[in-house]
């Protein structure tokens, strides 16, 4: 991978499990191909979306095996790589590069919120152990530490590989800051899902998407309409969008976008499930859930390669 192919739309998967709670490998792939198929450039697989905090080391190479030989060449297999290890990340990296991947999304570290200087020197350790071109992940808000537009550039300067920063602050602002302070040196890519018209409107060139699981056609479709500045289309297909996409900013977000796969008709042999400590909604709030999926569902546009 090369700076310009972080754009367009690239999922962070969701991994799909048995009802045993082991991975369903076949669906696993089915579904990247499913989602490339649609116009999506690339797969990031096991993210925040992807359950990949309760995942083993094995299972994430597993993953990317199974990525590798379902998209590539064709598209690009990118390895998320997360640890609250710094030595365990820098290994992932090497693991992620001997599978095939060709691209890392790189996490902070878990847990533990460092200051600056531990924070680059974990980002610099994983960058610096691969050739792979790698995007820094920045989520002030899920991981507690926010990669400030300044500090992005330090590590640009720093590490020619790094090409390209997953912004999931929430503020269109600092989509604004980063290219005020990067230029083009790095790409930018939305990171939350009810951010996206916005954040191309602002400057980024890609998103990483998490509804799309469930909605690839209208994914592309509204990254490449908000593209074009064709203001109109876009916002229509983004109002229909946005109650779906607003799950992709609640805590519980892994449960509610396996629950729309699952209206959408868009799971394997396990369903929905997910691994605890993560549970389903129960009660009103599930009720509410289903409801605003169905609601959505019953309205649908036109799907988007017939509307082109």
């Amino acid at each position: 991978m090369n700076r310009n192919d972080w754009s367009g739309v690239i999922p962070a998967i969701t991994t799909p499990f048995l009802e045993d709670l082991e991975l369903d490998l076949d669906f696993f792939a089915e579904h990247a191909r499913w989602m490339i198929a649609a116009g999506c450039r690339g797969i990031v697989t096991p993210g925040s979306l992807g359950e990949g905090s309760v995942l083993a080391f094995d299972e994430k190479r597993a993953l990317w095996r199974a990525m590798v030989r379902a998209i590539a060449p064709g598209a690009h297999p990118i390895a998320a790589i997360a640890s609250a290890s710094t030595k365990e990340a820098v290994e992932l990296a090497r693991a992620a590069r001997a599978d095939g991947c060709t691209g890392l999304m790189v996490l902070p570290p878990y847990v533990y919120r460092g200051t600056w200087r531990e924070t680059k020197a974990h980002f610099a350790a994983v960058i610096a152990a691969t050739p792979l071109a790698c995007m820094l992940y920045n989520n002030p808000i899920a991981y507690g530490t926010d990669v400030l537009p300044e500090q992005a550039a330090e590590l640009a300067r720093e590490h020619a590989n790094l090409h390209a920063i997953k912004e999931s602050s929430t503020d269109v602002r600092r989509i604004t800051a980063l290219r005020a302070v990067l230029g083009e040196r790095l790409a930018i890519l939305v990171g939350v899902d009810d951010l996206l018209v916005e954040g191309v409107a602002a400057g980024a060139e890609g998103w990483i998407a998490g509804l799309v699981n469930a909605f690839p056609e209208e994914s592309v479709r509204l990254f490449e309409l908000a593209r074009a500045g064709r203001r109109a289309e876009a916002e229509l297909l983004y109002r229909w969008f946005l109650p779906l996409l607003r799950m992709d900013t609640t805590f519980d977000f892994v449960q509610l976008i396996k629950l729309v796969q699952a209206a959408a008709g868009r799971t394997g042999r396990g369903g929905a499930v997910v691994r605890p400590p993560r549970m389903h909604p129960t009660g009103a709030y599930r009720a509410e859930v289903e409801a605003a999926i169905a609601s959505a569902l019953a309205v649908r546009p036109a799907r988007a390669g017939a509307a082109r």
